[in-house]
C-alpha cells in the first residue's frame, strides 16, 4: 500500500513554504513597448517581459512559479479564473 505524498515545501526567505503539486493553467495579457512584449498574469499581481511573446510568457511562468514559491499558501493567493472581454468608449480616439 503506497503512503498519501506529503505536499512538497522548501525553505524560501527565512520561512517554510509549499510548492503547488498540480499544474495550473493561468491568463496572460501581452502588449509590446517598443522592442519588447510584456506579460502580465491575471490572476496574480506578476509581470515579465521578452524579446518575443514565447520568451515573454515563459518569463512569466517562471515568475509566477517564484512567487507562488515563496507565499506560505499559494491556493490562497490565486483568486478564480478572470473574465476577460472588451468595452466600447464613446468617442474615444
Amino acid at each position: 500500500m503506497l503512503a498519501a505524498a506529503e505536499p512538497q515545501t522548501r525553505q524560501g526567505r527565512g520561512c517554510k513554504t509549499r510548492r503547488m503539486d498540480t499544474p495550473r493553467t493561468f491568463t496572460a495579457a501581452l502588449h509590446q513597448e517598443e522592442d519588447w512584449y510584456v506579460a502580465q498574469c491575471l490572476e496574480v499581481d506578476v509581470a515579465s517581459q521578452g524579446q518575443t511573446i514565447a520568451e515573454a510568457l515563459a518569463n512569466l511562468a517562471e515568475a509566477v512559479e517564484l512567487y507562488l514559491s515563496e507565499v506560505p499558501d499559494p491556493q490562497e493567493h490565486i483568486p478564480a479564473t478572470p473574465l476577460v472581454t472588451s468595452f466600447r468608449v464613446p468617442g474615444a480616439a
